[in-house]
């Protein structure tokens, strides 16, 4: 057997040509283009998309233009927001707004939590329970409010009808001043409860078992289970999905355009529905822009007060 190749050499070079070269500036400033290559397209996506449109609103809404007027704009500063803050249509929209989302939000957590209870207490089919349930939530909001149009029709609704074969007299549900906001409540409720239901499910699903068999050797009731454990465990989760719905409730636009366009009067107009009417139907584009930014700051203020709470309460 021949003796094993010496792996050095009397010659320097040659060892310096056998060693692989470390890793130099070159090669880390070339990686660090390629992250930058592939990171820009979605970069400059999200600023087109997102960051530009806000930058370009903040500038309107210092100004004084209109789409449908020829000429430069004029900075008017701040007189659009000064218009808007002072002006008792936007409080009665802002009004308008603030008992749809209280009322929607309310109602979508106390039914979705509750259905998430009875669920999670089934053991046999909760899965097909559950992607029953989501069907709502799956739906385009324009679907929606088209198919609960017609559900809600003064003559030819199925509510109607339905009330009718039990002797009971029609409803204009949609055109009139005290049920056309109740019925836009119930059906963003319909919509989106399964959102909050699915939040909640997951939350109970990851409550520890050892916890109720804990307190099931303690002989403690059901409602001192529900009140001690599972409520203080969940409300967190239940929490964050409250403020994702009330962020969408503050926007809603799309039930409204659907169902019932503003009316009765301006009795379900909400700050949305409201700002596309100046935009486009009154072409005040400097002042809808001054709403969108308010309304911008709005959603930021209360959404930095409500986790401000929610790590409060995780700290405690």
């Amino acid at each position: 057997m021949s003796d094993p190749v010496p792996l050095t050499t009397d010659h320097p070079g040659q060892v310096a040509s056998a060693t692989p070269p470390a890793p130099g500036r070159s090669r880390r400033l070339s990686d660090r283009w390629l992250a930058v290559v592939f990171i820009s397209p979605a970069l400059l996506l999200l600023l087109a998309m997102s960051v530009f449109p806000l930058l370009w609103a903040l500038y309107l809404s210092f100004t004084d233009y209109s789409a449908t007027r020829g000429g430069p704009a004029h900075f008017v500063w701040f007189e659009n927001y000064t218009a808007v803050l002072t002006s008792s249509q936007v409080h009665q929209r802002a009004l308008t707004t603030l008992i749809y989302v209280v009322g929607a939000v309310t109602l979508q957590t106390v039914l979705g939590f509750g259905i998430a209870y009875l669920i999670s207490r089934r053991t046999h089919g909760r899965g097909l329970l559950t992607t029953l349930f989501l069907v709502p939530m799956m739906l385009s909001p324009v679907v929606v409010g088209l198919f609960w149009r017609f559900m809600l029709d003064a003559q030819f609704g199925v509510i109607n009808s339905m009330l009718g074969s039990l002797g009971l007299g029609q409803v204009e549900w949609l055109t009139q001043q005290r049920t056309a906001l109740l019925s836009l409540i119930v059906v963003d409720t319909w919509q989106w409860t399964p959102f909050i239901m699915l939040i909640a499910l997951a939350g109970l699903t990851a409550v520890p078992k050892y916890l109720y068999e804990a307190a099931s050797i303690d002989r403690a009731s059901e409602w001192f289970r529900f009140r001690t454990i599972t409520l203080p465990l969940v409300w967190p989760l239940l929490l964050i999905a409250v403020l994702f719905r009330a962020i969408e409730a503050f926007r809603l636009f799309d039930l409204v355009y659907i169902l019932t366009s503003g009316g009765p009067g301006v009795s379900t107009e909400t700050l949305s529905f409201h700002v596309y009417k100046v935009a486009f139907l009154g072409f005040n584009t400097g002042t809808a822009s001054a709403y969108g930014i308010l309304m911008v700051l709005v959603v930021i203020i209360l959404t930095q007060l409500y986790l401000r709470y929610l790590n409060r309460l995780k700290e405690n």
